[in-house]
């Protein structure tokens, strides 16, 4: 890092940091005690701060990962500081920990956007920073880094692991990948894309040998096409089931196996992959939350998604490929037609953007989820063209993550879709630098208008006294 640019980077995180500050008192002043989810986090890391390590509230999903981390930050904060009485561990002092991770986010996402853009030569260094910093206020994440939830540290320990995985020290990785898999269960599939990182390198080796041998070219420029994409499938069969090559690519992988091992034991043992209340996270095939998905990140990436030309070049392909749109749309609506459900959160909580969003759009008339099929494919033409960098087997083993983590979800909640958007985002090309500043315009105020509606636009349920907050 140049010295110009560890300035820039120093100010700009010192700047993010004051501001959050700023923001996380003004939070704590209007909302003091427990809000939504912290009703169940709060209390479980106050009976770890006490000692009692085996009282477990059966309404909490997670693993003990962020009560854990918590208490081991706090308590010793206080014998150094001399607290003592309700501060410790009071809802105020635990969220502060979230705080300390957002900065910790901070410091990774660059790290990141360094480590996988560093080939990238006419990328500057105020561009990493604005991406940093742009990725940073993240709307969906940076608002839950002012509650007492799991998202924040959740995305530091699952940053943390992929950058040490890039560096090629994939122990320390597959323990960061315990610790994320102590926030939330389902950050072992990050640990699949850590080793899917390793596999997918060594197959682009092997392939571009073997195009080599073959002195077929062709393949490479027309990557993407259909009659390719059987090709490489039929390279990949061959590569592994090959014993050598899996011996070779265990020796590689061995941390990240050990780590899944630990996992399929944990749900043997547990009998599932939910701890606690089970019945309100039954996992199921519910294909549209990948539609969803890609229609949250166009949304939140419009500057480099939803563009003139990115559209213009889409209406060449569907004119080039109907009989292929054509089939893509028919799955399509077989998919939403039979696999679409409905969570009774969804339908009841009106205190998050999802159930309005549900309500205003999806609502209005049975025909609508079939209508925006054509939104929903574009959307997913254009997610993928912007990925069309990365190696063809990347590409695939970021998708089977992706669907592992989206489509076994039957609630719809933005907060599922802040890990794959950000390693989506941390991999595609850098865009120009007006697209960038228009992206963190964007998201300046998304959080602006979130913050406020949270404040200042509070409303009571009928048969409730407490103040109830729009959020996320």
């Amino acid at each position: 890092m140049e010295r110009s640019e560890a300035r820039g980077f120093s100010a700009a995180m010192s700047g993010a940091f004051l501001l959050s500050c700023l923001l996380f008192a003004a939070i704590n002043r209007h909302q003091r005690g427990p809000y939504m989810d912290e009703a169940f986090h709060v209390p479980q890391a106050q009976a770890y701060c006490h000692g009692r390590f085996l009282q477990w509230d059966p309404m909490i999903t997670t693993l003990p990962g962020l009560y854990l981390v918590s208490v081991g930050a706090v308590k010793p904060a206080a014998w150094l500081f001399g607290w003592t009485g309700s501060v410790v561990c009071s809802a105020g002092m635990l969220r502060f920990i979230n705080l300390l991770f957002s900065a910790g986010n901070f410091y990774l996402l660059y790290l990141l956007l360094f480590k996988i853009h560093q080939k990238n030569k006419a990328v500057s260094g105020f561009q990493r920073i604005l991406s940093t910093l742009t990725l940073a206020m993240f709307p969906t994440l940076y608002f839950f880094t002012f509650l007492y939830y799991t998202d924040p540290g959740s995305v530091f320990f699952t940053l943390f692991a992929y950058l040490m995985c890039l560096y090629g020290n994939h122990k320390t990785s597959a323990l960061l990948g315990f610790c994320g898999f102590m926030f939330r269960q389902t950050n072992i599939v990050w640990t699949v894309f850590c080793a899917g990182n390793v596999v997918a390198e060594k197959l682009n080796e092997a392939w571009k040998t073997e195009l080599q041998k073959k002195k077929d070219e062709k393949i490479s420029s027309r990557k993407g096409s259909f009659s390719d994409l059987i090709r490489i499938l039929q390279f990949l069969t061959e590569y592994l089931i090959t014993p050598k090559n899996l011996v070779i690519l265990t020796a590689l992988t061995w941390p990240y196996i050990i780590l899944v091992t630990v996992f399929f034991v944990f749900v043997f043992i547990n009998g599932g992959i939910v701890v606690g209340d089970r019945s309100s996270h039954e996992a199921c095939l519910h294909f549209p939350q990948l539609f969803y998905f890609l229609s949250f990140t166009v949304f939140f990436s419009f500057p480099h998604l939803l563009t003139p030309t990115k559209i213009r070049k889409f209406l060449l392909s569907l004119r080039k490929h109907p009989v292929q749109y054509s089939l893509i749309a028919i799955i399509s609506l077989l998919l939403i037609w039979k696999f679409t459900y409905v969570h009774k959160y969804l339908l009841a909580d009106n205190r998050h953007y999802t159930f309005y969003v549900w309500r205003k759009v999806f609502q209005r008339h049975d025909l609508v989820k079939y209508v925006l099929v054509p939104v929903y494919i574009f959307a997913g033409w254009s997610f993928a063209d912007t990925l069309k960098s990365k190696s063809i087997f990347w590409i695939l083993m970021y998708f089977v993550c992706l669907l592992a983590v989206t489509v076994p979800q039957k609630l719809l909640e933005f907060r599922y879709f802040i890990l794959p958007f950000l390693i989506y985002r941390l991999n595609i090309p850098f865009p120009s630098l007006y697209r960038q500043l228009l992206e963190l315009a964007f998201y300046i105020v998304v959080n602006a208008v979130t913050f406020y509606l949270f404040l200042n636009r509070t409303f009571q349920w009928p048969n409730s006294d407490e103040i109830q907050r729009f959020m996320w």
